[in-house]
């Protein structure tokens, strides 16, 4: 029997969504745990509706809210990237089901947007096997990530760089070598420490190429977004943050979490005056040193973008998925077509 959960009992780092979700096989495991969900929530939607669910071993997260002349929709809580997956553990798509039947959801039935799943997984064979009957089923476009591995820790790591960044890697220590440039490593471990170590970091967003063309972590939501993050990341030891400094004066930040063997990057900015230093490349390298000695086997980058293809060598898909309910005139069920 399942317990119906709040967000703010789940809202620790050793919350039963957290625990689940490491157990449970994800391509992006950091966008899955509540830091990351509780935070978006906040920042960018906290109107919709909390949907919680479990069994022993599994949890189901969801967002609802009333769409006008469209109806109900059911959302992971992070549905701007859909980088997480709201079905952790083997019993999700069980308990995602009884959840549709439920009232006042089952009296017109919901529109479901899934996100984070395995192509060819047990869970994204079991959410085909048992929704088909009552949902057409829409593959949405899909979601692909870079990666790298940290195997062999720096040395290896950058033996699967290319020669020509591995020469520009160079070039900027040799650049710096005369300046007095060094990278402070800072690991926030309470709110106030998350506050002022935020603070630095939008110092830095400001003077670089983002924050001049308001386009970065300095504008809204996204600044509520990371800062909330900050803060619960902070509680839980997960946050790793650099920053390259001058003369005492913040140029360049680098700023991630870590979950069980994965590190996820998530901003990393300097001022656009140092660009034709290649800060950005050295903050990754220091970055990369601090993981290794931490043991990290994974480095995240998240969604795949051009300038990320040389920091990372893997590249992973995830499938999202748009269960879209079908009914006859008289309202009785129809069987559905599944495109995918």
């Amino acid at each position: 029997m399942s317990l119906h959960f709040t967000k703010e009992r789940l809202d620790h780092a050793n919350s039963l969504l957290n625990q689940v979700a490491g157990d449970t096989e994800q391509v992006d495991p950091f966008c899955c745990r509540t830091e990351w969900q509780f935070s978006f929530h906040e920042a960018f939607s906290p109107n919709r509706k909390l949907y919680f669910r479990n069994s022993h071993s599994s949890l189901i997260a969801f967002a609802g809210y009333e769409l006008p002349n469209i109806g109900y929709i059911l959302e992971p809580i992070e549905s701007y990237w859909r980088f997480g997956c709201p079905l952790l553990g083997p019993d999700a798509v069980e308990l995602l089901s009884s959840l549709l039947l439920e009232e006042p959801i089952c009296h017109a039935r919901p529109f479901v947007l899934l996100s984070g799943l395995i192509p060819g997984s047990s869970l994204f064979i079991k959410v085909l096997t048992i929704f088909k009957r009552d949902y057409e089923i829409i593959r949405l476009e899909p979601s692909v990530f870079r990666c790298a591995s940290l195997a062999g820790n720096v040395d290896g790591y950058l033996s699967r760089r290319s020669a020509n960044l591995r020469r520009n890697i160079r070039r900027a220590v040799l650049q710096l070598a005369d300046r007095d440039v060094v990278f402070e490593r800072c690991l926030p471990m309470s709110i106030e420490h998350a506050d002022e170590t935020y603070a630095r970091i939008l110092t830095v967003e400001e003077t670089s190429w983002k924050g001049i063309g308001q386009c970065g972590i300095t504008v809204q939501p996204f600044r509520d977004f990371y800062r909330l993050m900050l803060r619960r990341l902070s509680l839980s030891g997960m946050g790793r943050v650099i920053f390259a400094r001058d003369g005492g004066l913040d140029i360049g930040f680098i700023f991630g979490g870590i979950t069980r063997g994965h590190y996820r990057g998530l901003q990393f900015s300097y001022a656009e005056a140092w660009s034709s230093y290649s800060v950005g490349n050295l903050l990754q390298l220091e970055n990369v040193k601090w993981l290794c000695e931490e043991g990290i086997a994974r480095y995240d980058l998240g969604q795949a973008m051009g300038y990320k293809v040389r920091w990372a060598e893997l590249e992973f898909q995830t499938e999202n998925l748009l269960l879209h309910p079908l009914k006859s005139a008289s309202g009785s069920v129809i069987h559905s077509v599944i495109h995918i």
